[in-house]
């Protein structure tokens, strides 16, 4: 009997380059007999009826119960909600939620013995309230305690698009007032490691694609800012820090992006619970959802 079970994407990213990515995995899934069920998440509907919790599908009337869901999306509500009706979702909802805020996977990775760069989060602010422009005195502890030019990061975002760097105050005072009422974070610029990163994808607890992306052009190397790629093997010292934060997130795969530092020590700049394979399989070759695929496998097997 096959392995059966669904792969829940965005319904609002039913683009050519996302349902590329869908059929990367349904492949993948065929080449190891699982049979995949691609659902998006606007086509279950997660309700509460006669205060008993309960998922519902308009288009799909009877849906075999699946061995597991391979969740790549942040539909956080919709996550718990399987969990809670016992449904075996990779990654876990914690884990997904951990890492699609910022400001949680800082907190939860700290004390992990893991290099970060310095951090401080924004107040929260609810919206409407207050001035509407930064308390001077939060403008002087992130000038004294990060110096410029200094990263701000937007709690949520994807492809480096809600990552900034300013140079001097009135930079920041103008950021600042675009996010007031929006959840990020400030943290120190890594000058050495200006335009480039390594992204290393970890399956279970083993290193098992890696690439290096650069740009000449802009401080953030993300492929999607127009940064460029190539095949790379990462030092022991990058692939244990990558390995090691996946484990203290209890993650069972991840896309790890780490930074340069001065002396080329890994320092840890995200990570991602879902992170895109087609870029690493059109840089080296790698299939990256057959591990992830051979991974669940063994764990459904296993348990």
């Amino acid at each position: 009997m096959n392995t059966y079970g669904w792969l829940i994407y965005n319904g609002g990213l039913k683009t050519p380059k996302y349902m590329e990515l869908n059929k990367l995995y349904a492949d993948a899934a065929k080449k190891l007999n699982i049979e995949i069920k691609l659902l998006a998440n606007d086509e279950l509907y997660a309700c509460i009826e006669n205060g008993q919790a309960q998922i519902k599908s308009t288009r799909h009337k009877e849906l075999s119960k699946p061995q597991f869901i391979l969740f790549l999306d942040k539909d956080i509500r919709l996550a718990k909600q399987l969990e809670k009706l016992g449904y075996k979702l990779f990654n876990s909802s914690e884990v997904i939620e951990n890492c699609d805020d910022k400001m949680r996977t800082a907190q939860v990775l700290s004390g992990h013995n893991i290099k970060m760069p310095k951090t401080l989060f924004a107040p929260l602010y609810f919206y409407g309230t207050g001035t509407g422009n930064p308390a001077l005195d939060f403008v002087l502890t992130l000038e004294e305690e990060l110096g410029y030019p200094m990263v701000i990061k937007e709690a949520f975002g994807s492809f480096g698009a809600q990552v900034y760097l300013v140079h001097n105050r009135d930079e920041l005072l103008i950021k600042q007032k675009e996010l007031i009422y929006k959840p990020h974070l400030y943290q120190e610029f890594i000058k050495s490691s200006t335009g480039r990163d390594v992204r290393i994808y970890v399956v279970g607890e083993k290193v098992v694609a890696s690439m290096y992306r650069h740009s000449d052009t802009d401080f953030r190397a993300n492929i999607s800012n127009g940064g460029s790629m190539q095949p790379y093997t990462p030092n022991e010292a990058f692939c244990q820090m990558a390995i090691h934060a996946t484990k203290a997130l209890d993650a069972d795969f991840t896309g790890v992006d780490l930074l340069f530092g001065p002396n080329d020590e890994p320092i840890l700049c995200e990570v991602n619970s879902n992170a895109h394979i087609k870029n690493i399989y059109d840089c080296t070759g790698i299939d990256v959802a057959e591990f992830i695929f051979k991974y669940i496998k063994e764990k459904i097997t296993n348990e």
